[in-house]
Formats: structure tokens, C-alpha cells, sequence
């Protein structure tokens, strides 16, 4: 097992031959130092006393060696003074390249390190080593349960296998995403240069090939790889190689360890102001708009108070319906902060959005786009304010779906009231990843980048193309699951008039809102239960009877 991070033996070997050179320096000034004091000091201009000029007496002589001798005791005291000051910098120079010639021994010995693990490395390449100390790389961790450990995903040159799916992925798939497949390629070609090119201290021989030269292994001969992320150290990869004329396997461990947290940026927001202009598109479904402003009236009249509703109404049944809802909320509540904006002609979910986008006429605006059908709370309009930003941001939240509650709540003899449904379990809903409906986005931005494709009919599709003319352009695409979204259930209608690829869509996501696997699979063995319901029954009537 390899574990392959940047040697550091020529920069310790520099610091360690200009640190020597540090040292011979000092002894050498320490030594002229004290040959320059010691030495005694002429005068060439001054006369021996005694042999020429004026006669002396002895209090003269006497006075001249005190000053002489007090002269002397100063120098002696500064030259001492120095000499420890010099000590003093030699033992912390020699402390210093022992540390060195530590960290040299344990770059020799691959992930040796074992510093204090709690604190935070000055240097960024000891840091990096301690992540690999601490990650379950070279000896297990005890966990707690069989629910601990992190699990591998494993990959070969075309196809990554993987256990998270979610509903958009599936478990045998190639890797779609740019990111991903140019990390695998990256981890490929690395481990190929540790087998080609290996290091002195790498447990491995030269192989030659048939004709005596040496061997290089390619891409085509890896075989396969597994990885896994720990998210706080860092991913490991297990690669394993093979000629397909040779019996050994070449195997290589790589760690890419995360580095130390770095500050962005620190900033405050203030959105104590920023109004939301909530675009509902709608046509009929007169009993899901009463819900829909039973929610609105309690989330954005009675706590938010910074929402305008653009309610898109196509052709005339109902209308009057939506009108008088409309009207009976104003009553209630004084609310006059909406516009409906009527349009004669068939539904058309982009064609309403982009009429209720412009029917705003107060310049720049945050909009987010709504169905009829959706649940929100106040926590998540914060959220919409917080992730969109003009010229910037768009906001693409993941809506937690809700299941068939006739079926989620079958034991009971009524499903509870929506509010009481709203729990992210796994029997109750799921994370809809492959929705791009809900966005909250800046009017400025939706209408630069041309709004939504009205060449779209019908159901479905108009919502990923604009997702994609964002994905394509400069702004950043903030996409995450949030708490306060909800899609609530009701009984979908796949028309004919829809195009192959649109109905596909439309019944794919029927299926997946009705139930979770589990209770489908109630539903579909419901006689065999039954039966043996059955059967366990007339047992023990039987029992009791005999």
C-alpha cells in the first residue's frame, strides 16, 4: 500500500545546510569578539607616563589603574551580557534543526506523524499529513453500530457504482457530472505515475517486460477503484492495476486530505426590506387555491408582511372563483398588496410566469415562482432572500414531495390535516431533485437571460430549460434541499396531447408521488397479506376451540 503526498526531503536538506552555515557564523563572531576585548589597547599619540613629560606622583598611578580596572569590569560585563545573548540564539537554532530532522525522519517513514492532533499545524504540508493520520486509512476506527462505517463507492473506466441515488440517479450509471469525472480520470493518472515513476521508499520492484525493457502500465489496465469521502479529513481511493498477461495486481492507496477552513468573506445582509413578488401561474383548481391562501394568509399577511402575489389565471371557468378568494382575503385581513392578471387562452405554465414577471412595474424586485400546490413557511422566504442576489445569485431549493396521504395514512380513518403532514420521513415524502419548478430569483436577472423557452407546451420542461440558460451563463446556481418547501400531494392527469418525452415525464412522476417503496409494496402483495391474515386467523379459532 502507497500512500502518495509531496516529499519534503530536498527543502529539509536546505534548511538544514544553511542552518550548519548559521552556526559556524556565530561560533565565529563569539570567538572574534573575544579576541578583539582581550587585546590590549594602544594609543599612539598618548606619552608613557614616567618616561616622558611631567613627573607623577602615586595617587596619579593609583587613579589611572582604578579607571583602567572600572574600564575593564564594564567591557567584561557587556562582552558577558552578549556571549549569553549569543547562547541563548545557538540553543534555539539547534532546537529548531532538531525539529527539522524530525520532520525529515517522518517524511521517510510515509504517514508517521504524531503530533498533537488537536492543534492546528503551523505548516500547511504537516497538516496535510495529519489528516491522513487521523482518516481511516492504515487502521480501523471503532464505531458505534453497523450504521458507522462510510461506505465505499466503487468505479471503473466507464461506470461509478453508488448507493446514494436519490431519484435521479441510478445504481450503475457514468459519471455525468464534470467534476466527478475529471476527479476519477485525475486519481487514475496519479496512481499510474506512482507505479511508473515509484519513489526509493515505495515497497515495489522494477518489472520488465518481455523483450527486457520496462514496464509501463496505461489506463487500460486498471482494473477497478473504490473511494470515500470522510468530510472532515478528506477522500481515500483504493486503485488496483493488472497487466493482462501478468498474475500480480499493482495496488495503490491516494488520500486527497482537505485542507484547513480559510475565511471567504464575513458580510452582513439586511433584508428587513426586501419585498417578494410571489407569481403563482393558475388555471381551474379553485379548491387548491382556497388552501393555498389559508397558507399564504397565515405565512405572508400575518408574519412576513413583505410579499405581493401575482396570481396568472388561464381562460374564464373559475375565474370568478379565484376573484371572490381574492376579495374575501383583502376583507379579512386588508391586504391589497396582489395582482391578477387574466389571460384567455390554454395553460401555459412558462407563458404565465413570464406575463406575472412583467406585469410588475416597480423596477427591481425579488420573484419567486409558485404553484398552487406548494406549502411554505416564513423560515423559507428568509431563505429565498438570502440565496438570490441581482446580477449574482439565483436560488433553485429542493421541494420536499409529499405521498398519496390516503395511503401514508391508511391505518387511520382520515389523513391528518396538512399541517400535521408536513414531516420529511421516508414514508411520508421525498426530496424532489429532478424539480426545478420553485426558484427565487431577481426580475433583472430572469429578464437578461431572455426568461422561459414559450416554445414549450403543456406539462413540463419549460422549468429545466431555464435551469439550464443559468447553468450556461455567470450567475451562481445555488440548489439545496430546505425545511420550509412542501409539495403537497393531489391526483395528476398526464394528457394526450403531450408530446412522447413530456408524457414520460408526467407518468414518471406520477408513480413516484404516490407512495414509498414500502407502502407500494403493501399495496402489491395486499392479498397475499391478506390471506395469511387469514389462515393465522382460522388457527387460532382453531386452537381455542380444541
Amino acid at each position: 500500500m502507497l500512500i502518495r503526498m509531496p516529499r519534503r526531503g530536498l527543502i529539509l536538506h536546505t534548511r538544514t545546510h544553511w542552518l550548519l552555515l548559521g552556526l559556524a557564523l556565530l561560533c565565529s563572531l563569539v570567538l572574534f569578539m573575544y579576541l578583539l576585548e582581550c587585546a590590549p589597547q594602544t594609543d599612539g599619540n598618548a606619552s608613557l607616563p614616567g618616561v616622558v613629560g611631567e613627573n607623577y606622583g602615586k595617587e596619579y598611578y593609583q587613579a589611572l589603574l582604578q579607571e583602567q580596572e572600572e574600564h575593564y569590569q564594564t567591557r567584561a560585563t557587556s562582552l558577558k551580557r552578549q556571549i549569553a545573548q549569543l547562547k541563548q540564539e545557538l540553543q534555539e537554532m539547534s532546537e529548531k534543526m532538531r525539529s527539522l530532522q524530525e520532520r525529515k525522519n517522518i517524511g521517510a517513514n510515509g504517514i508517521g506523524y504524531q503530533g498533537n492532533k488537536e492543534q492546528a499545524p503551523s505548516d500547511l504540508l504537516e497538516f496535510l499529513h495529519s489528516q491522513i493520520d487521523k482518516a481511516e486509512v492504515s487502521i480501523g476506527a471503532k464505531l458505534p453500530s453497523e450504521y458507522g462505517v462510510i461506505p465505499f463507492e466503487s468505479f471503473t473506466l466507464m461506470k461509478v457504482f453508488q448507493l446514494e441515488m436519490g431519484l435521479t440517479r441510478h445504481p450503475e450509471e457514468k459519471p455525468v457530472r464534470k467534476d466527478k469525472r475529471d476527479e476519477l480520470v485525475e486519481v487514475i493518472e496519479a496512481g499510474l505515475e506512482v507505479i511508473n515513476n515509484p519513489d526509493e521508499d515505495d515497497e515495489q520492484e522494477d518489472e520488465e517486460g518481455p523483450l527486457g525493457e520496462k514496464l509501463i502500465f496505461n489506463e487500460n489496465d486498471f482494473i477497478e477503484g473504490y473511494y470515500r469521502m470522510e468530510r472532515d479529513k478528506g477522500t481515500q481511493y483504493e486503485l488496483f492495476f493488472k497487466k493482462a498477461d501478468l498474475m500480480e495486481y499493482r495496488h495503490v492507496t491516494l488520500f486527497r486530505p482537505f485542507g484547513p477552513l480559510m475565511k471567504v468573506k464575513s458580510e452582513m445582509i439586511d433584508i428587513t426590506r426586501s419585498i417578494i413578488n410571489i407569481i403563482v401561474p393558475l388555471a381551474e383548481r379553485t379548491e387548491a387555491f382556497v388552501q393555498f391562501m389559508q397558507n399564504f394568509r397565515d405565512v405572508c399577511i400575518h408574519q412576513d408582511k413583505k410579499i405581493h402575489l401575482t396570481v396568472v389565471y388561464f381562460g374564464k371557468e373559475g375565474l370568478s372563483k379565484v376573484k371572490s378568494i381574492l376579495e374575501s382575503v383583502t376583507s379579512e385581513s386588508d391586504f391589497h398588496n396582489y395582482t391578477l392578471v387574466s389571460l384567455n387562452e390554454e395553460f401555459n405554465r412558462g407563458r404565465g410566469l413570464n406575463v406575472g414577471a412583467r406585469a410588475w412595474d416597480k423596477g427591481e424586485v425579488l420573484m419567486f415562482f409558485c404553484d398552487v400546490d406548494i406549502y411554505f413557511s416564513a423560515e423559507f422566504l428568509n431563505s429565498c432572500r438570502l440565496n438570490a442576489e441581482p446580477g449574482k445569485k439565483v436560488f433553485y431549493p429542493v421541494v420536499f414531495s409529499l405521498y398519496n396521504p390516503a395511503i401514508v395514512y391508511a391505518n387511520q380513518e382520515v389523513p391528518p390535516p396538512v399541517e400535521q403532514q408536513l414531516v420529511h420521513k421516508k414514508d411520508s415524502g421525498f426530496w424532489r431533485d429532478f424539480g426545478f419548478g420553485m426558484t427565487c430569483q431577481y426580475r433583472s436577472d430572469f429578464l437578461t437571460i431572455g426568461g422561459f423557452d414559450m416554445e414549450v407546451k403543456g406539462w413540463g420542461g419549460e422549468d429545466v430549460h431555464l435551469y439550464r440558460k443559468y447553468l450556461h451563463g455567470d450567475l451562481i446556481v445555488i440548489r439545496t434541499p430546505v425545511p420550509g418547501l412542501f409539495h403537497l400531494w393531489h391526483e395528476k392527469r398526464c394528457a394526450d396531447e403531450l408530446t412522447p418525452e413530456q408524457y414520460r415525464m408526467c407518468i414518471q412522476s406520477k408513480a413516484m408521488n404516490e407512495a414509498s417503496h414500502s407502502h407500494l409494496g403493501m399495496l402489491v402483495f395486499r392479498e397475499e397479506i391478506e390471506t395469511h391474515l387469514r389462515k393465522q386467523a382460522y388457527r387460532t379459532n382453531s386452537e381455542v376451540l380444541g
